[in-house]
């Protein structure tokens, strides 16, 4: 599927958003509410994201139409490493290791910061890597 590229860096930015927040206060519950939206964005496709619904719904109308359309797979699995740091940060706040949740946040925070601001989605990049890398081990091909 392909999809307007504008709406993931809507999200990152959204998401850089949460994630100070996160870091501000500490909360694993705020982390844990973040990951969900990864979840969603990961598992559904990131037509079910909430942050993809109101790009759609708020912003997307008000945008010229884009001028190129981008292969949703990568976002997609940029939005599972997300969840993956995510959860460890998390797991790291509700059981004291706060060091752990605060590392983990701030991989993600950088992340979404890269995204949301410079339009460089380092998840995409690990995807894009990772398929490459696949087709060399691949006899087949």
């Amino acid at each position: 599927m392909q999809i307007d590229p504008r709406g993931p860096r809507f999200a990152a930015a959204l998401t850089t958003a949460v994630l100070i927040a996160v870091l501000l206060s500490g909360s694993g519950l705020l982390l844990a509410l973040q990951g969900a939206v990864f979840g969603l964005g990961a598992v559904g496709g990131l037509r079910r994201s909430p942050y993809g619904w109101l790009y759609r719904t708020l912003v997307r109308p008000r945008l010229a139409p884009p001028t190129e359309t981008e292969d949703e797979r990568p976002p997609r699995f940029a939005q599972g490493v997300g969840l993956v740091f995510a959860a460890v940060g998390t797991l790291g706040f509700l059981t004291g290791v706060t060091w752990l949740g605060l590392l983990a946040t701030g991989f993600a925070l950088a992340a979404a910061f890269l995204n949301a601001v410079f339009g460089y989605c380092l998840g995409c990049e690990m995807y894009l890597l990772l398929r490459r890398s696949q087709g060399r081990l691949d006899p087949a091909s």
